[in-house]
């Protein structure tokens, strides 16, 4: 297998062999229509490719996506600023719940964008008919982020947040300029005003060390700070969209180069579910890392107990990602993580579109 560097100096010091950043994250969504109407015309982002129909007359969907066999899905991508891919499912499936899962359950979903003026960023959701907020903005006395949390029709919240230059958790990956879709910086015609990138991924978790300790230990990821956050006061519930009570345990990591990840654990929330969504449920979700090995990364992943990889690597042989090998692995924290590696040179779907997805070429799990 050609790669731009010997692998072991990309690999972490601990962490998945041959790894070099977060491909991309993955949700599953009520209308994929809507979805991505929502990520290209609200927020700013940039279609990059839709796929046909996924549908199978065998086992194939239950033993590589964990979903039922007659399941089929549609699969978008779309180019999320300067660093981020977002693929989007909508399955239709026996069984499929279409009811998003709420906040504080177990396995849910949100992302942040990095904005340097929420509150114009929130003036431009609304002024686009979405900004819809959870309650006003807050401000965090202790470091002064700013933050709002916001109604998608993606079925998860949308947070947006900023911080001052010397806020604490000095890790975390700030993105350095102004919102883009091309590698080029072509600035993005839409983006939301101030908006940079991905500020972070946030995964609700049943339990709080094991998930760190998974992060950590074996995916390579760094642990930046943890925080504690009464939910008894009526306001900052309302603002993160959970009933009053409980405790919310929060884990800030930095994972590779570009990404923040946030680990939420909700302590005695009343009425969360403890079970989290299928892949093919609405809220759905996986998380895909870029390897340059897939093969060395998935054994890497079978042998750490409750991991399971489903299937084998597969190579993609026709259609807009030709080339394309892949695998899923169901982690023993409940998270599903893909690992992939596009191939060299160009794939199918660059012929018909400007638009790129952000590729890991150059970079490494732990640059700076």
């Amino acid at each position: 297998m050609t790669t731009d560097a010997d692998p072991e100096t990309v690999r972490p010091a601990r962490g998945v062999p041959t790894a070099r950043r977060i491909d991309h994250f993955a949700l599953t969504v009520p209308s994929l229509d809507a979805a991505v109407g929502y990520a290209v015309d609200v927020l700013g982002g940039e279609l990059v490719y839709r796929l046909p129909p996924l549908t199978h007359d065998d086992e194939w969907m239950r033993e590589h996506l964990d979903v039922h066999p007659r399941a089929a899905a549609e699969i978008a991508l779309v180019r999320l600023g300067p660093d981020t891919n977002l693929e989007l499912f909508e399955y239709r499936a026996p069984g499929h719940v279409a009811r998003p899962p709420r906040p504080h359950d177990s396995g849910t979903l949100h992302f942040g964008l990095y904005a340097d003026d929420v509150d114009a960023a929130l003036a431009a959701l609304r002024a686009r008919g979405h900004g819809r907020a959870l309650g006003p903005v807050r401000t965090v006395a202790a470091s002064g982020v700013r933050w709002v949390r916001v109604r998608t029709p993606l079925g998860v919240p949308l947070e947006l947040r900023s911080a001052p230059p010397d806020a604490p958790a000095a890790g975390r990956h700030v993105p350095a300029g102004p919102w883009t879709n091309r590698d080029d910086g072509t600035a993005a015609p839409g983006a939301l005003p101030t908006v940079r990138g991905l500020d972070h991924l946030a995964y609700g978790v049943p339990d709080l060390d094991a998930a760190e300790d998974f992060f950590v230990r074996v995916l390579g990821a760094e642990p930046l700070e943890r925080t504690v956050h009464d939910l008894a006061d009526p306001a900052l519930a309302a603002a993160l969209g959970v009933p009053p009570g409980g405790v919310l345990h929060r884990s800030a990591l930095r994972a590779g180069p570009t990404d923040n990840v946030e680990l939420d654990c909700y302590q005695g929330s009343p009425g969360a579910r403890a079970d989290r969504p299928r892949n093919s449920d609405v809220g759905g979700s996986h998380l895909a890392l870029y390897v340059d090995d897939v093969d060395a990364a998935a054994e890497y992943l079978a042998a750490v107990p409750g991991c399971e990889v489903l299937g084998a690597p597969e190579t993609i042989d026709e259609g807009p990602l030709t080339g394309d090998r892949w695998v899923y692995v169901r982690t023993c924290v409940g998270l599903y993580v893909e690992v992939v590696r596009m191939p060299d040179g160009e794939l199918p779907y660059e012929r018909g579109t400007a638009a790129r997805r952000r590729a890991a070429h150059g970079l490494r799990w732990r640059d700076r």
